[in-house]
C-alpha cells in the first residue's frame, strides 16, 4: 500500500513541475504541503482547495504552481484542487500520503491551562475567533520568499504535529515548531510581511501574526516582548519580538506557526528540516 501511494505521488507531478520550489516544498501528507502544477499561462490562474483560496506563484518563466496547505485532519488519499483561468475552471487531482506523528506528554502546575473554568473558556473562545480571522486573511501580494529563514538560531525542541497530552489529557496537536533558546532572544521575520495581529492570549501569551502574502501567514507566540506595531511592514530579518514563556508554556522557547490557505502546516518544510 505504501509503495502504491509513493508511485501515485510521483505520477501526480509532471516532469515540468519538478523545479526547485517543488522539490523543496512538496510533502503531501496531513499537516504538509502539496505542490500542484497549474500549467503555462500568460497571467496567473487562481486556485482553491476545500473552498479556500490558495497561494499561486511561478515555478519558472512559463509554469504556474499552487502551494497548498494540507490540514492535519485531512485523510490520506486522492484530493482535488480547483483552478480557474481565462479558459474556465478545471479540477486537478493529487494524492495525499500518510505520516505518523509522535506523542508528547506535558505536566502543568496551573490546571487552568488544561481545564479552564467558565470565565476563561469565554475568553479562549473570543481569542480563538480573533486568531481564526487572522489566519483566514488572503492578501494579493506574492511572498518575498518561500525558502524561509529560521526566526531564531537554536535547536528544535518540539516538532510539528505531536499529539499532546497535558496532565494525561489529550488536547490539540502541536501546530508549530518550538526552538529551545533563552528568554530575550531576538525573533526575526523569516520573510517580508505585514503585522496583522498583536495581542496577549490565554494559551499563546504575547503573540504576533505576520502576513507574507496570499494566505501565507506566520504566527509567533509566548513572547516576553513585542517589538512591532499593528500594520507595520517588516523586511526579511526584521526583529519582531523577544523569546519568552507567556501563556501556556513550561519555560522560555520560541513557538512558530505557518498557515497556508487557513491550514496549519509544518514550518520545517520551509527551512529544509522536514522529516517524513
Amino acid at each position: 500500500m505504501r509503495l502504491l501511494i509513493a508511485l501515485l505521488l510521483c505520477i501526480a507531478l509532471p516532469a515540468q513541475a519538478a523545479g526547485y520550489l517543488t522539490r523543496l516544498l512538496n510533502h503531501p501528507v496531513p499537516g504538509g504541503v502539496a505542490v500542484v502544477d497549474l500549467g503555462a499561462a500568460a497571467s496567473a490562474p487562481s486556485a482553491s482547495f476545500q473552498g479556500k483560496p490558495v497561494l499561486v506563484i511561478h515555478e519558472d518563466q512559463s509554469h504556474w504552481i499552487a502551494i497548498v496547505g494540507l490540514p492535519l485532519t485531512l485523510k490520506p488519499g486522492p484530493q482535488q484542487l480547483s483552478s480557474q483561468n481565462t479558459e474556465g475552471t478545471r479540477k486537478l487531482s493529487f494524492m495525499v500520503g500518510t505520516k505518523h506523528y509522535a506523542e508528547q506528554r506535558i505536566t502543568l502546575k496551573n490546571t487552568q491551562m488544561v481545564n479552564p473554568d467558565t470565565s476563561n473558556l469565554k475568553r479562549i473562545e473570543r481569542e480563538l475567533a480573533e486568531q481564526t480571522r487572522a489566519y483566514q486573511q488572503f492578501s494579493p501580494g506574492t511572498p518575498s520568499n518561500l525558502q524561509l529563514d529560521k526566526p531564531v538560531n537554536g535547536p528544535l525542541s518540539s516538532r510539528f504535529g505531536l499529539r499532546r497530552f497535558f496532565n494525561g489529557e489529550e488536547r490539540n496537536p502541536h501546530a508549530g515548531l518550538d526552538f529551545a533558546v533563552p528568554a530575550g532572544t531576538k525573533i526575526k521575520a523569516p520573510a517580508a510581511g505585514k503585522v496583522i495581529l498583536i495581542n496577549n492570549y490565554f494559551f499563546n501569551g504575547n503573540t504576533v501574526f505576520v502576513d507574507h502574502g496570499q494566505g501565507f501567514i506566520s504566527m509567533f507566540c509566548h513572547l516576553s516582548k513585542i517589538d512591532v506595531s499593528l500594520g507595520q511592514q517588516l523586511a526579511r530579518g526584521a526583529v519582531l519580538g523577544r523569546v519568552g514563556a507567556t501563556g501556556r508554556a513550561t519555560g522560555p522557547h520560541m513557538h512558530w506557526n505557518i498557515s497556508l490557505n487557513d491550514a496549519r502546516v509544518d514550518p520545517a518544510i520551509f527551512i529544509g528540516a522536514f522529516q517524513p
